[in-house]
């Protein structure tokens, strides 16, 4: 079907092109004064005919190229296409209005070419100004919305913004976000971005066993969280091309979108908070709900290794909390009772460090 389609439009264009060019040609041959052949019919019947041949060569190369450009428009995100479409428009209106004064011009190439090229420049500006700043002009759009609504407070009490949580790789491999999520600790929306989804994909494919676990794992994840849980998920389709590293993009989205980056990387955490972008890091939850250890409470653990430093032995408690045991190295495998000197809190993690029970007795 698209085969025809393109061969009917190679002898219109054929057609159309004889009427004009054929008479021109014929002025330098000696056909020019027969009528038969000088005539608008027959010359609009001969062009039809050569590029009826010519497609015959050319049609199989316009059809590929058609298709091809046909599936890059459906994978396309929309907001691509848009707000692309929007910046030619506008860069043909701009080129229109530029080159009305190069009209009335009498030299031959200025007012002829130069409208051309322009059109061309300006058109090819205006899309890629339009395709590359469509991430700002939707975040613009969103402002221009929230500011209308905050002129009506009593519509914010009954219709509250939802605040976009953007999740990133290392927390959906981690798997305790669906957990929160499903406790309902976590409102608003869940974004994940594209960008995302495919490094995910990259890792559930890698030849390395582990990774490909974990990438798995991580799918498995959000397919629970979208098909499971009652909490809204979007996908963001967008990319910032200039851009390589996931957690730039990561960051990049939340600054355009007033979004959360949702995750447990110590330092995409640290990165958020130097760039103003707010974070929410699940380590920092799961400290804040671990029960509160104070220095010289009494703690019965196992010793089950020894430490880096010398005669350090190392615990655990249920919650997976690291003790370290001065002069524990001896007690590996027992069960003992310790006196908790101190305690480390970070968004790495909770460490806390503790002494037998038995050596301040002997003290």
């Amino acid at each position: 079907m698209l085969k025809r389609i393109v061969q009917a439009c190679f002898i219109i264009l054929g057609g159309t092109l004889g009427i004009f060019l054929i008479p021109d040609l014929l002025e330098f041959t000696n056909f020019s004064t027969l009528t038969l052949i000088n005539n608008p019919y027959v010359t609009a019947i001969l062009g039809a005919i050569i590029f009826y041949i010519v497609a015959f060569w050319a049609v199989d190369y316009v059809v590929d190229f058609v298709k091809w450009f046909e599936d890059s428009l459906v994978k396309a995100p929309v907001t691509d296409i848009l707000f692309g479409s929007l910046g030619l428009i506008f860069g043909l209106i701009v080129a229109f209005l530029a080159g009305l004064p190069l009209n009335t011009i009498q030299i031959p190439i200025v007012n002829t070419v130069a409208p051309i090229l322009l059109t061309l420049l300006i058109g090819y500006l205006g899309f890629q100004v339009g395709f590359k700043k469509r991430d700002e002009l939707i975040n613009l759009f969103s402002i221009s919305n929230r500011s209308n609504k905050r002129k009506h407070p009593e519509d914010e009490l009954e219709k509250p913004v939802k605040t976009l949580k953007i999740l990133d790789t290392s927390v959906i491999i981690d798997g305790r976000i669906a957990d929160i999520c499903q406790t309902g600790f976590i409102e608003g929306i869940i974004v994940i971005p594209q960008f995302v989804l495919e490094e995910l994909q990259h890792i559930a494919d890698s030849s390395d066993a582990l990774k490909r676990n974990r990438g798995r794992r991580g799918l498995d994840i959000l397919n629970r969280i979208q098909k499971e849980l009652e909490i809204e998920v979007q996908i963001y389709e967008g990319d910032f091309e200039e851009i390589q590293e996931v957690d730039s993009k990561l960051v990049k989205l939340a600054k355009l979108t007033n979004g959360i980056v949702v995750t447990n990387d110590f330092n995409l955490n640290k990165v958020c908070e130097f760039q103003n972008v707010q974070v929410f890091n699940i380590n920092d939850l799961a400290n804040a709900v671990k029960p509160v250890v104070l220095p010289g409470e009494e703690l019965k653990v196992q010793v089950i290794k020894d430490g880096k430093e010398q005669n350090q032995g190392i615990a655990y408690l249920d919650d997976g909390t690291m003790i370290v045991v001065e002069e524990g190295r001896n007690y590996i495998g027992k069960y003992i009772d310790v006196l908790v000197t101190s305690v480390l809190q970070t968004s790495a993690g909770r460490m806390i460090f503790a002494k037998p029970k038995l050596l301040e007795k002997a003290l």
